[in-house]
C-alpha cells in the first residue's frame, strides 16, 4: 500500500507548483491592467485617468488621521501587503526552496546579481551626466516575476521544471536587490524617533516568534504597527513588508523543522491571491498610464528611455548569461536538469521584463517630475521587447516535448 505521507520532493515542489500558476495567471491580469492603463491615458477621458488618482482618501478621525491621495495609498499602502509576500517567498526559497541549499542557490543568486549589477552600469553609462537622470540608475535592474513565468507558462510542456524553478529563484533574489537598493539608496531625511519606535517593533516580532506565538492577529497587529513607524522614519513603508515577512514563524512549532503548515506557509498562501489578481494589477493601472505625444524617435532618444531600454533589454541578457556561465565554468554550480544554455539564454531575455518592480523604483527615484513619464516609456517599451523577443526565441529552440 503506497505511503499516504507526502514524499519530501513532493512538499518543495507542491508550494512550487500553485505559485506557479497563481504568478502565471496575476501575470496576464497584470497585462491586462497595464494595457487599459495606456489606452485610458492616451484617450478622450485622459484627464479622469489623472484625477482619480489623485483623489484625496483619509483614514482615520481627527489628529491621528492619515490623508493621502488614492494613487499613495496604493503605492505605499497596498504595495506593503505585495513586498510582505515578496518576503514570504524569499524566506521559503531559503528554508525549502531553491534556495535552502548552498550548491542549488550559487546559480540565481549569482545569475540575479550579474543581471542586476550590468544594467545599472550600462544606465549610468547613457544617463548618468544627468545629475537628476542617474537617479534611476536602479530602474533597469528589476525582474517581473509575474509576467516572466507567465511567458513561460504559454509555453507549455516545451519547457523543463528546472528552467521554471530557476527563473523563479532567480526572480526572488532579484526582487530581494531590489527592496535592498530601495531601503538603502532611495531613502532620504531619516528621523531618528520613529526609526527607533521601528526598531523596538521588529524585536518584539522576533520575540514572539521565538516565544511560540503563532496567532496571524499579532503579527498583522504589530505589522501595522511598524508600516506606521516606518512611514515616519524616511525610509519607504513597503519596507516594512520585507521585515514582517522575515519574522513570521517558518515553522508550526519552535522545535519542529516540517513548515509545509507553517504560520509563513499559510499567510502566504492566504495573501498571494488579493495580490496577483488585485494588488499588483490596481498597482498596475495606477502606475502604468503614460501619455505618449511627440515625437517618437526623439523619446526614444532620451537619455532615460535609452538608458532603461540598454539595460533590460541587453544588460538583462550579457548579465545572467555571463554570470551563470562564469559560475558553472567555475565549478561552483551545475546547470538543473534537462536545462541547456540555449533556456539560459532565453531566460535571460524574460529577465529583461522589469515592469512592476521597475515602475515601482522609477516612482520613487523621479516623483512627480516630468523625467517619470520618459522612464515609464522606457520601462514598457524595454517589457514589450524582451517579452515578445525571450517568448519567440524559446518557442524557436525549445522542440515540443
Amino acid at each position: 500500500m503506497p505511503d499516504p505521507r507526502p514524499q519530501p520532493v513532493d512538499r518543495v515542489l507542491t508550494p512550487f507548483r500553485e505559485f506557479f500558476a497563481r504568478e502565471t495567471a496575476g501575470g496576464l491580469l497584470l497585462m491586462g491592467a497595464a494595457v487599459i492603463a495606456l489606452v485610458w491615458a492616451n484617450s478622450p477621458a485622459a484627464d479622469s485617468y489623472v484625477s482619480i488618482w489623485q483623489t484625496t482618501i483619509t483614514i482615520g478621525v481627527g489628529e491621528p488621521s492619515l490623508s493621502k491621495p488614492l494613487l499613495l495609498w496604493i503605492n505605499d499602502g497596498l504595495m506593503a501587503i505585495f513586498f510582505l509576500v515578496v518576503g514570504l517567498e524569499i524566506k521559503r526559497e531559503f528554508l525549502i526552496g531553491e534556495l535552502a541549499s548552498a550548491r542549488r542557490a550559487v546559480l540565481p543568486i549569482v545569475a540575479a546579481v550579474g543581471g542586476a549589477v550590468l544594467p545599472a552600469i550600462l544606465f549610468l553609462v547613457v544617463a548618468g551626466s544627468d545629475p537628476e537622470a542617474a537617479r534611476g540608475w536602479g530602474v533597469p535592474m528589476a525582474t517581473d516575476i509575474a509576467f516572466a513565468l507567465g511567458a513561460l507558462a504559454l509555453l507549455g510542456s516545451r519547457i523543463p521544471i528546472g528552467l521554471k524553478v530557476f527563473l523563479t529563484a532567480l526572480a526572488i533574489v532579484d526582487d530581494l536587490l531590489a527592496v535592498l537598493v530601495i531601503a538603502i539608496f532611495y531613502t532620504s531625511g531619516l528621523a531618528f524617533a520613529a526609526l527607533v519606535a521601528a526598531g523596538v517593533i521588529v524585536g518584539v516580532l522576533v520575540l514572539a516568534n521565538r516565544l511560540g506565538v503563532r496567532r496571524p492577529i499579532v503579527y498583522a497587529v504589530l505589522g501595522i504597527a511598524l508600516w506606521l513607524a516606518i512611514l515616519q522614519s524616511g525610509i519607504h513603508p513597503t519596507v516594512a513588508g520585507v521585515l514582517l515577512a522575515m519574522t513570521i514563524p517558518g515553522r508550526v512549532r519552535t522545535d519542529q523543522a516540517d513548515v509545509a503548515d507553517a504560520p509563513m506557509q499559510r499567510m502566504e498562501h492566504a495573501l498571494h491571491p488579493w495580490v496577483a489578481f488585485l494588488i499588483v494589477p490596481l498597482f498596475a493601472l495606477a502606475n502604468a498610464g503614460v501619455a505618449i505625444t511627440g515625437d517618437p524617435v526623439a523619446t526614444a532618444t532620451e537619455p532615460i528611455v535609452l538608458g532603461i531600454l540598454l539595460g533590460l533589454i541587453v544588460g538583462k541578457q550579457v548579465g545572467i548569461t555571463l554570470a551563470t556561465w562564469l559560475v558553472v565554468r567555475a565549478g561552483f554550480a551545475t546547470l538543473p536538469t534537462g536545462v541547456t544554455w540555449r533556456h539560459i539564454y532565453g531566460v535571460a531575455w524574460l529577465g529583461g521584463i522589469g515592469f512592476t518592480m521597475s515602475l515601482f523604483v522609477a516612482d520613487l527615484a523621479f516623483g512627480e517630475a516630468p523625467t517619470l513619464g520618459f522612464a515609464k516609456i522606457g520601462i514598457l517599451a524595454a517589457s514589450l521587447i524582451a517579452g515578445t523577443g525571450g517568448y519567440v526565441y524559446l518557442r524557436l529552440v525549445t522542440p515540443r516535448s
